[in-house]
């Protein structure tokens, strides 16, 4: 009797652990005010965001999930780039800009990239500190899904698609 009740704990607090992470993992907020120095040396601000759906993938050269996943950040790039969607690669504050800027030549990524030398964007999108960390921002500036780890690639085509045919 008492792993009866036992397993029903589980279950009641993986579908509570569930609701929440369906509750607050897909709800809108607005993308925090931040700036973004780009790897050309200009500035993109969180208010260039709005009007385009956007990817803002934090990341690092050594991490080794973030270079994994980024074929699949290009290729996503790539099939909607024509249609609204955008994507900007934010490098850690402890990623050296030399490795940065070898990869993104070395990968040929097609999007703009960011160098977060002080930390402050990690810092203002919620003191970032595992990478890969991934938002999806609707074309009102808002933060409509946050990825920790690498996302699920089919997921997130569906939840641009929708965002893209949203006005």
């Amino acid at each position: 009797m008492a792993i009866k009740h036992w397993m029903a704990g589980v279950a009641l607090a993986a579908f509570a652990g569930l609701g929440a992470y369906v509750f607050w993992g897909s709800h809108s907020a607005a993308a925090p005010q931040s700036s973004f120095v780009l790897l050309d040396g200009s500035t993109r601000t969180t208010e260039d965001l709005k009007g385009k759906v956007t990817l803002v993938n934090f990341w690092a050269t050594s991490c080794t999930t973030c270079v994994a996943e980024m074929p699949e950040i290009i290729k996503t790039y790539d099939k909607y780039k024509d249609k609204g969607y955008d994507t900007l690669a934010v490098a850690m504050s402890y990623d050296p800009p030399s490795y940065v800027v070898n990869f993104v030549q070395s990968r040929q990524l097609p999007f703009k990239v960011a160098l977060d030398n002080t930390g402050a964007a990690a810092k203002a999108w919620g003191d970032i500190r595992i990478t890969p960390t991934t938002y999806i921002v609707n074309k009102r500036g808002e933060i409509v899904k946050t990825y920790v780890g690498a996302p699920d690639f089919a997921e997130l085509h569906k939840l641009i698609e929708k965002l893209l045919a949203e006005a």
